[in-house]
């Protein structure tokens, strides 16, 4: 579903502001070490909920940074109220989601080039490239 333009402003707000607040309360709630960034903002149609996609980087476990921004909802919606309160109505809900995108691209970088160091292998599909990649899972595991 297309987002309006007023949604696409709204996110686009929240998304700098929200950025700008991990930059300087980030160490206070999940360390140093985690390296988190606003990917995207999808709001609501009502503007009422913000679903925020984080990106995590430099650990493991990246469902725990989430959970770390969970439990400081409320410290971070108010940090967030008090920096957009002239520009909406309404402080929207915050909800936080783990973007993946660029861990996916980086594990198909991964098939691929262990495909090309594969002299004698021309894919003719994506299926027998995927096949292919079982294939030199299977060996390594062995």
């Amino acid at each position: 579903m297309e987002q309006t333009k007023k949604q696409r402003q709204v996110g686009s707000l929240i998304q700098a502001e929200f950025s700008t607040i991990l930059q300087q309360e980030g160490a206070f709630i999940y360390g140093m070490d985690p390296l988190v960034t606003v990917t995207n903002i999808r709001m609501s149609s009502d503007l009422g909920i913000a679903y925020i996609y984080v990106s995590v980087y430099n650990v493991h476990y990246k469902q725990e940074i989430i959970k770390e921004l969970w439990e400081n909802l409320s410290y971070l919606r108010g940090l967030l109220g008090k920096r957009i309160r002239k520009q909406v109505r309404r402080i929207p809900r915050i909800k936080f989601f783990i973007d993946d995108t660029l861990d996916e691209v980086d594990h198909i970088d991964n098939i691929f080039s262990q495909l090309q160091t594969n002299e004698n292998f021309n894919p003719r599909s994506m299926k027998e490239a995927m096949e292919s990649k079982k294939n030199i899972n299977k060996e390594e595991e062995e």
